[in-house]
Order: C-alpha cells, then structure tokens, then sequence
C-alpha cells in the first residue's frame, strides 16, 4: 500500500514537511511494477539533519503516526532547549531511547555528543562507489543496555508477540529480537541530528538488508510502443 497516496496522510505531510525524493538502491521496472530495491522516509530539519525515520514501506494509519509523532517531539524538543541546539539534539536522542524503551521493552543509553570528525572518507567503514567517492558511512548503533522488565511483564501478561525480524545483542552478548522501526530507534539515539548523507547506507544496508548503488533504474522495456510494433506482438 502507497502510504503517501492516502488523503489524511497526504494533507498532514503538506501541512508541516517539504517533500523530495532520491534513488540510491538498485531496482528493476517491469512494466508499470517496482521489482527489488526497498524504500524509507527521512524526516529531516531544513539543513537536511535527520530527525527521525520510516524504514520499509509501511501502511497509512503507521506513516501518519510517525509523522505526528515526528511533529509533536520536534515541538517538545523546542521548547526543551530553549535556542541551544546540543540540548535540542540531547532531547530528541533521548525521545528515540525511551520510545525504544517503552514500545519494544529494551534500553539504551543515548549518545548526547558526536565525535569531532564523524566520517572518514578512507576509513574501512565507509560506502565507496566505483570512483572511490564515500557514499556513506556505516554508523554504529548504542549497544543495548538489556531489557526492560517491566515491559516484559506486561507482554506477558498481555499475551503480545513481539514485532520482531532481527537480532541484535546487548553489552553482555545476550540476543533480542528487534523490528524494523525498533533498530530505527535505537540508530537514532545515537545518531538523530546527524546529515542524511551520513545516515542512509546505515539505513539501507544494515536495517533494510539493501545495497547502496549509484547505477541507474533498469527498466525492462524502457520503449514500449517501440516492441509493440514488432511481428507477432
């Protein structure tokens, strides 16, 4: 389902975000249907820092609660830091860490400076394409601290499944499930406020599984009328 065609989340993302878009994973057109690739929406301040992200293609009622979410906690974050804009990075790292913590039952210590030189453009962990040019770089998540019992225990009790597709381990090398927008978090309270040119191979080729690429859209018949004119078409 193409979450962005549904009115109500249609007239929300008008209201508060200026959209564009970007191909940066290989994928095939076979007539009018997408084949491979993946997709993911990055909500980002006016610089092109991210804030918050959407991996996978999602449904619409969940595209517009990550966008209100997006919009409620950009306005808290505000008001949090009062014009400085480390505490504004503090506060949204750590709204990622509790939302990680309350929705999916698991910790972790938000990471509330950066490193004076985040990327490295000869460093092993860096995308390159066939120039050599970074693309991006791999970005390392906060370890998990480990569970949060309480949450646990209302799963439990609740009978609930957990939304689950990865493993990822804690500082004592125990494994935990951990969905796709829940690996979303935890990236982000490490990383939120960083560029998106820094971000999205960390997105695409560690959360969605996709291999960051510079080629070009294959299209399978890229001259339709061309091939309907041929004997026996």
């Amino acid at each position: 389902m193409n979450a962005l065609a549904n009115p109500e989340v249609g007239k929300f993302i008008n209201e508060h975000f200026c959209s564009s878009f970007q191909k940066v994973a290989t994928f095939r057109i076979v007539g009018n249907q997408k084949q491979g690739g993946n997709v993911a929406a990055y909500f980002c301040a006016p610089d092109g820092r991210v804030l918050h992200v959407v991996a996978g293609p999602v449904d619409a009622g969940t595209m517009l609660n990550e966008a209100k979410w997006m919009v409620d906690s950009t306005k808290k974050a505000i008001a949090e830091a009062k014009n400085d804009g480390a505490k504004f990075k503090a506060a949204f790292r750590k709204m990622h860490a509790e939302r990680l913590r309350q929705q999916y039952g698991l910790v972790v210590e938000p990471v509330t400076f950066d490193p004076p030189d985040v990327q490295d453009s000869n460093s092993a962990l860096t995308y390159n394409d066939p120039s050599g040019r970074p693309l991006a770089p791999k970005l390392p998540p906060p370890p998990i601290e480990g569970p949060d019992v309480t949450f646990r225990l209302q799963a439990k009790e609740a009978g609930r499944g957990e939304n689950a597709d990865a493993a990822v381990r804690d500082r004592k090398g125990g494994a935990w499930a951990l969905g796709t927008q829940g690996r979303v978090h935890q990236l982000m309270a490490a990383h939120s406020m960083l560029k998106i040119e820094l971000v999205y191979g960390t997105v695409f080729e560690n959360i969605l599984g996709e291999k960051v690429s510079t080629k070009p859209v294959e299209v399978a018949t890229p001259f339709p009328w061309v091939d309907a004119k041929r004997p026996g078409r």
